[in-house]
């Protein structure tokens, strides 16, 4: 079956670096060290799992103060290693004065597929109205964006969060932005804990919003979101791993022991990407 992980950090040590004060934090949160690979052990993995990857690019430096790990970053890792990666979602900090300008040369230049939105870690949320100049260029552009929604491990167990506030991450945040720009294609990304209910909610109220469930253990997730991934959200679901947070036999086996029929899997692991993001 085919498998495309819409999900996918470079896990190199230019992603290492990028993220600053927070590794220690994610290994923390992740129970495991916090480290980077080289390009030929994340493509490596990728093979080992027979995975397609998405990869996502990541700019923290507003909040962070560190270089991103940026569009010419995850373009270049693509194509160097085309087949196995297969498209890039690309990375715009909302605060810079060159955000609209970097947003037409990602996808004009580069030709990433769209844009993917940290707002726990970008320190903004997504229905602020002053940053909806920016998703009208995404708009225009006919392209997607990938949205976290729920808490993150980036700061997780740190005095004040390390300044992130997880309610910039909550799926009322999508709900305005979708009915704002219902044109634009809004993949939410993680299971939204602890606004599982709420996301559903909006996933089934707005036809323009999906969701990944990436960065979850599928065995902990509850039962109403299990049963709604074989019910009435079979369509709007797709898979993610956020790698390299955990490791992919670890997901897989966990996904199988749910226990869905195959024509369910192929919907999640590959059937609705190739619908809804033309993959």
């Amino acid at each position: 079956m085919r498998i495309i992980d819409l999900h996918c950090y470079p896990s190199t040590q230019e992603w290492i670096d990028c993220q600053g004060p927070y590794v220690d934090a994610l290994a923390k949160y992740w129970n495991r060290e916090w480290s980077a690979k080289t390009e030929a052990e994340v493509i490596s993995e990728f093979a080992e799992a027979g995975v397609e990857s998405c990869l996502v690019a990541l700019d923290l430096e507003t909040t962070v103060g560190t270089p991103p790990c940026g569009n010419d970053y995850v373009h270049s890792m693509w194509k160097r290693n085309q087949g196995r990666i297969i498209q890039c979602w690309g990375t715009v900090d909302p605060f810079k004065d060159s955000a609209i300008n970097e947003v037409k040369y990602a996808i004009e230049t580069l030709g990433l597929m769209g844009f993917h939105f940290h707002p726990i870690m970008q320190h903004f949320a997504v229905n602020d109205e002053k940053f909806y100049p920016l998703f009208e260029t995404i708009n225009a552009l006919n392209v997607p964006v990938m949205i976290d929604v729920g808490t993150t491990g980036m700061g997780a167990g740190m005095p004040g969060g390390m300044g992130a506030i997880i309610r910039h991450a909550h799926p009322e945040c999508v709900d305005k932005l979708a009915a704002d720009f219902p044109q634009l294609k809004i993949v939410c990304a993680h299971p939204g804990w602890p606004w599982i209910d709420e996301m559903t909610a909006v996933t089934l109220h707005k036809g323009n919003v999906y969701w990944e469930m990436s960065g979850w253990a599928p065995k902990y997730l509850p039962d109403s979101i299990k049963r709604d991934i074989r019910g009435r959200l079979q369509d709007k679901v797709m898979f993610g791993s956020d790698y390299p947070s955990m490791p992919y036999e670890r997901i897989f086996r966990e996904w199988e022991e749910i226990g869905y029929t195959t024509k369910i899997l192929e919907k999640f692991y590959h059937g609705n990407a190739e619908e809804i993001l033309g993959l």
